[in-house]
């Protein structure tokens, strides 16, 4: 192990070698063995895996007095390689001998996965930080000189949002430089944008200039401390297996950091480096402009928006989509209209939170007298919709509520244009398995294809890929979590065109006297009523977690799935997690499966459906429900309380909140 190597995985601290191998080894040896690993191997092939032997910071009084009472002087070789910030809060938690902090630190390595990482920015393998980002590019750089013999001509795009975190250092216009940096030094074009963008402008601009990857720094609506590092593949949409698999393998076999990629000065003025902000943007504003359908309507209306990015990148991107549209400007929320890492004025900077996230949404529209307001997620790739109701008081659209208001609105805008009804064999709607089944209802009346994906706008970007590829046309995908593929030339969910295209939708509407509530009435109605409900529980315990899911595969204590749930007589259940489904012949899923995740859907005899689920990103265990009627049925209050009586009975029979300590949604 060489000096730098040890120097780090002690976190910087001035310990000898053999101090630091001496405790390592006696430290680290069962769980190296475990692996299948001889110490010489780990030793030379995972030399950043040895902070999990952080154990050390325990060793005999003489190295107890030298890290916690002395911390010593960094090692020269260290400082190019730690951010000075990260190092600091190292040294501190050395200092107060926080062996909790510092073995949550440099415990565990972050895993790779379909969603990238997602992680808050700070100290050791387990967070983001420059060494773990340089890493992460030094790994997917590795994988796509193996999947691309063009890499060297196409190369990459990388962009980021507006998180910052002060006291480590970090930062995603830190981080996206890193990552510039790693991938020049290695003689491959990276089209870097110079200003935060929503995350739509990246797989935006890997289809748009033929990239084989995109890569945007970015946590979405994660707490303030958290960062994120998402890929999209060269078709434009994100990556699933087995590319994640194959990065994150990549990743490990080349920890060791090349040179030339902590310094991200050298990447100014470099030949390989390109600025696509101005070109994609204008660019993408236009390609948006084909999605504005009432043009005259729009100059003429006297509809008035408000809107809110919460404090991340969205305000300078919708108000040129407005105008893109021939539409006023939205009056923004002052306080919430810049880029603030802080989000000082929301608890959590995510609008499907619902009302507590838009109070300053509200007030400003009542001061204003607008009656919609519109909500971007902090990376603008979301979109959350607010009517104010006759009765003054404020709706807050559901996902799936907005997903069937722009599915109807793309529908009948495209039939409008489309008057031949054989296009409707090619034609195309996407919903994740988890959202409202609205748009199979309306496929089914009109007469086009809907198709169920994966939770995620992963697959459904994928598969809407695919079906293009093919000659189809796909109108809109859209997932409950208020995200929405409105144009198919984002393949993921894009905040910005959902916004206005929802602005126009609402402009249209009104010059018929209509409001968005109104029409939405009119789609359950004429289509059939879907009430959903969604919400979920925290926890932070995954060994928790796993055994509530274990349990309901094993409810009776013979390996038996539940048979009822309450009053509620379960007809069928889908378990993604081991690719059970008794609905199917063989009583094997069709959907992919995925161990590392936990899903299972149970369809009831009622016309229910509940689908229980872990994040991705987040600790929370979510749950899904929704009870459907026939067209026609203008009465869905029954409807409304057989689903309040059987998510009901899903908290107190699955969840069982209380012998699992699971802590509820916050309302």
């Amino acid at each position: 192990m060489t000096g730098r190597r040890f120097r780090e995985a002690a976190g910087g601290l001035d310990l000898s070698e053999t101090e630091w191998l001496n405790r390592r080894d006696k430290t680290t040896s069962s769980s190296l063995n475990s692996t299948g690993k001889d110490h010489q191997e780990v030793d030379t092939e995972s030399q950043y895996t040895t902070p999990e032997s952080l154990e050390i910071l325990e060793a005999g009084q003489r190295i107890a007095d030298k890290t916690f009472g002395n911390v010593g002087k960094a090692s020269k070789e260290m400082t190019p390689i730690e951010n000075p910030l990260t190092l600091k809060l190292v040294k501190k938690l050395i200092a107060a001998g926080n062996k909790e902090e510092l073995q949550k630190c440099f415990g565990a390595r972050m895993e790779f996965g379909t969603a990238g990482l997602r992680a808050p920015m700070g100290p050791g393998i387990s967070q983001m930080n420059d060494l773990t980002i340089i890493q992460t590019t030094q790994g997917l750089c590795r994988y796509l000189e193996k999947q691309f013999s063009d890499l060297k001509r196409r190369g990459v795009v990388i962009s980021f949002d507006a998180r910052a975190h002060p006291a480590s250092g970090g930062s995603s216009q830190r981080f996206a430089r890193l990552a510039a940096a790693t991938f020049i030094s290695q003689g491959i074009p990276v089209h870097l944008f110079s200003h935060i963008t929503p995350t739509p402008f990246v797989p935006y601009s890997v289809s748009h200039l033929k990239l084989c990857a995109g890569i945007m720094i970015t946590a979405s609506h994660n707490p303030k401390q958290d960062n994120g590092y998402k890929v999209y593949w060269d078709n434009g949409a994100q990556i699933i297996s087995p590319h994640d698999k194959g990065i994150s393998q990549a990743i490990e076999e080349n920890l060791e950091p090349w040179p030339q990629a902590w310094d991200d000065s050298l990447i100014d003025g470099n030949s390989l480096l390109h600025n696509p902000t101005a070109s994609i943007s204008n660019d993408y504003f236009e390609d948006l402009k084909k999605y504005c359908f009432h043009r005259s309507v729009n100059s003429e209306t006297h509809v008035k928006f408000v809107h809110t990015s919460v404090h991340g990148v969205g305000h300078d991107f919708v108000q040129a989509a407005f105008k893109a549209f021939d539409l006023a400007p939205p009056e923004p929320v002052p306080q919430q209209k810049d880029p603030d890492p802080e989000f000082p004025t929301v608890k959590y900077p995510n609008p499907e939170e619902g009302k507590g996230v838009l109070t300053l949404s509200f007030a400003l529209a009542d001061k204003i007298k607008a009656k919609i307001v519109l909500a971007n997620d902090p990376d603008a790739d979301r979109l959350a919709v607010a009517e104010k109701q006759d009765s003054g008081e404020w709706r807050v659209f559901s996902g799936n509520e907005l997903g069937a208001l722009l599915g109807w609105w793309l529908f009948t805008s495209w039939k409008e244009k489309n008057k031949d009804r054989s296009a409707l064999k090619d034609t195309y709607m996407l919903s994740s398995t988890v959202s409202s089944k609205i748009l199979r209802a309306i496929a089914l009346k009109e007469g086009f294809h809907f198709e169920e994906t994966l939770t995620g706008f992963k697959w459904m970007g994928n598969r809407a890929k695919q079906l293009i590829d093919q000659g189809k046309t796909v109108l809109f995908a859209f997932e409950e979590a208020i995200g929405y593929m409105c144009c198919p030339f984002v393949l993921d969910k894009d905040g910005v065109s959902a916004a206005v295209i929802s602005a126009e939708m609402a402009c249209f509407l009104a010059a018929k006297n209509l409001s968005l509530s109104q029409q939405l009435k009119a789609i359950y109605v004429e289509y059939g009523y879907h009430i959903t409900k969604a919400s979920y529980f925290i926890c932070h315990d995954q060994d928790t977690i796993k055994n509530l899911f274990e349990n309901l595969r094993n409810y009776d204590g013979k390996n038996n799935y539940p048979k009822t749930c309450g009053k509620f007589e379960i007809s069928a259940i889908r378990d993604l997690t081991t690719g059970y489904d008794d609905s199917q012949a063989d009583k094997k899923a069709v959907l992919p499966t995925s161990k590392s995740s936990q899903m299972i859907t149970f369809n009831f005899t009622n016309g229910g459906v509940a689908t229980m689920r872990t994040s991705g990103t987040e600790p929370k265990i979510k749950y899904y429900a929704e009870m459907c009627a026939p067209p026609g049925n203008s009465d869905p209050e029954q409807l409304k309380k057989t689903l309040d009586e059987l998510v009901n009975a899903i908290e107190e029979n699955f969840f069982q909140p209380q012998k699992y300590n699971l802590q509820p949604k916050s309302e």
